[in-house]
């Protein structure tokens, strides 16, 4: 009963911490760590003890999960470099390097043990820095870089984890085996998860797409990032990298294998569980401080030297990522400064393209193929010089190193027998919470002294508008010549302008259902069911606009997203008054 209403009181503490975060001008995940701190100092409560496998199995899997399907395809490619340096260079450094700090105080720690905590404490967090980025409003690509930087290190940690422990297991330093097999595990982990993912993700679309019902394809939805974790673990692959690979899978078939009504629920129900358990885990991280110090002993190091040493760690790893960030700012601006001579290479490439002559169906083909490689490699250069990060980028890229939850529970993944083993589960615990207080809290006020700004609005809105407008275009040339047809069934020229004009009222649409329910032929000669038919066969014409705009990279992430929202709850709507005979639905 106690911990039932401990459970109540989370929620009620999420909730209001979600609530009240925008008044205060404070992301929720740092309110909700206090929140929990607070809680663990309370004399008579129950304490907190989470199993580290329920989190790295039971929450980090739908968690990352619902991240990767919401993060554009295209933006993680066009980032891809940049996000491979930070989630696995800059991880694979920072572990080494803490690790060898920690070696060298920690008489009696191994170096192997002492890399293992290293590797614990490098991954930043998915959910920190992109909560409060997309709350403040930075520019989308260094969002996409965070993001795609949160969804991918959290694998490179935890294999060096797994890595580090097995050595500490088989010699006495380490090194040797955490040297050379580091590489070997941590390449044959993601090439077995990439395809575990993938193989996940098309059977679970090939399946999803074949369920008429949203409620069903949700609960399906549920269950694929337990799926792709699950054998990806066994077969000693990264089960983290499964998931992303899924959930970038099925994000972006998402578009042309789901119905609307289905993306929609999935968008809610997704977001719905993610706010819970990331906020969640955030309140449950502060409530277990006080476990934490109950079962230190100081007669091995006391609780404020692992207090310090977890301060130290802190500000080596923020010196360490501006170390790498400085480097990759300058080699992402030098990049910038081919993409001119590239881009004027690929058009005359493809003027030359354009001027041969045609060789047959297959050479047309062919050609055709390369044609769209080339135009969406020019959309791809025109994106990211339009997005281009500076000094000011780094600036906050190199602040935005935040660590969560992952950093507490690998770090009590860590073998009992380990040297320290308390103090290094607190010294994990002082980084975490350090990095979302005083990284964390201090974000919005660096990203307003750098003076970097967002996406334009008023140029979304342009970009949106021609989007649109290239939608609609290749929808209304469904309704042009003189006789539009469906399945045969010539379609009256006062429907063909109602879909012109998009004017059908649901109240309408009922009161004609009524009228034309008894009648043998049923609503086939009903003019709103025409309109409906007529109305899905633009929507599918704008659809496929919407994806041959999204395979060519013309527009940005932000504005297809949009784009497929606003079809999304047009397509949704008639399917809404289709099922609208029976009261029920």
């Amino acid at each position: 009963m106690d911990y039932a209403l401990v459970a109540i009181a989370g929620i009620v503490a999420i909730v209001a911490a979600a609530a009240w975060a925008p008044r205060l001008g404070v992301a929720a995940p740092l309110i909700l760590v206090v929140l929990g701190v607070g809680y663990s100092l309370i004399p008579g409560v129950p304490p907190i003890v989470v199993e580290p496998d329920i989190i790295l199995m039971g929450v980090l899997p739908p968690l990352l999960y619902a991240a990767a399907i919401t993060v554009p395809f295209v933006d993680f490619r066009r980032n891809f470099s940049t996000i491979g340096v930070l989630s696995v260079v800059l991880v694979v450094a920072s572990a080494l390097v803490t690790g060898f700090v920690l070696y060298m105080i920690l008489p009696d720690l191994n170096l192997a043990a002492a890399i293992a905590l290293g590797a614990v404490i490098s991954p930043t967090d998915v959910v920190a820095a992109t909560s409060i980025a997309k709350r403040i409003g930075l520019p989308s690509r260094l969002v996409s870089i965070l993001e795609g930087e949160g969804l991918v290190n959290d694998a490179t940690a935890l294999v060096m984890l797994r890595t580090a422990i097995a050595a500490t297991a088989v010699t006495a330093s380490g090194a040797e085996v955490v040297a050379w097999n580091a590489v070997g595990e941590f390449f044959y982990a993601v090439f077995v998860a990439v395809a575990i993912g993938v193989v996940v993700g098309i059977i679970a679309v090939w399946v999803r797409r074949r369920l008429d019902n949203p409620m069903l394809d949700t609960a399906i939805s549920f269950a694929v990032p337990f799926i792709a974790y699950i054998p990806a673990e066994e077969l000693h692959g990264s089960g983290v990298i499964s998931v992303v690979a899924a959930g970038l899978y099925s994000g972006h078939q998402s578009a042309k294998a789901f119905t609307a009504q289905s993306r929609i629920s999935e968008r809610f129900n997704w977001r719905t569980v993610q706010f819970v358990l990331e906020n969640g885990v955030f309140l449950v991280m502060g409530a277990q401080i006080s476990t934490i110090i109950a079962d230190i002993d100081p007669g091995m190091l006391p609780i404020h030297e692992a207090v310090l040493l977890g301060l130290l760690m802190t500000g080596l790893l923020i010196l360490i990522r501006y170390f790498f960030v400085w480097p990759l700012m300058f080699a992402m601006r030098r990049q910038e400064q081919h993409f001119a001579e590239e881009e004027s290479g690929l058009a005359r490439a493809l003027d030359r393209l354009q001027a041969m002559v045609s060789m047959g169906a297959r050479h047309d083909r062919r050609r055709s193929g390369i044609e769209r490689r080339i135009d969406r490699r020019r959309n791809d250069i025109a994106q990211l010089r339009a997005e281009g990060l500076g000094w000011r980028g780094g600036i906050v890229l190199g602040w935005a190193g935040m660590r969560g939850v992952v950093t507490l529970a690998a770090a009590q993944s860590l073998p009992r027998s380990t040297p320290y083993y308390e103090q290094l589960v607190l010294i994990a615990f002082v980084v975490a919470v350090t990095t979302l207080l005083l990284q964390g809290g201090t974000l919005p006020l660096v990203i307003r002294l750098s003076g970097i700004r967002g996406s334009d609005r008023t140029a979304d809105r342009r970009e949106l508008a021609s989007l649109l407008e290239e939608m609609s275009t290749a929808g209304v040339a469904v309704l042009e010549g003189d006789d539009v047809t469906i399945q045969g069934v010539e379609i009256d020229r006062a429907v063909v302008e109602r879909v012109r004009a998009d004017t059908l009222l649901a109240a309408q649409s009922a009161w004609e259902r009524a009228e034309y329910a008894d009648r043998t032929d049923g609503l086939a000669e009903s003019p709103h069911q025409q309109y409906r038919s007529l109305r899905r066969e633009v929507i599918s014409a704008e659809r496929a606009a919407l994806l041959d705009a999204r395979s060519r990279g013309a527009y940005p992430s932000r504005i297809l997203q949009r784009a497929q929202s606003l079809i999304d709850l047009e397509e949704a709507r008639l399917e809404q008054i289709d099922r609208g005979g029976r009261v029920e639905e």
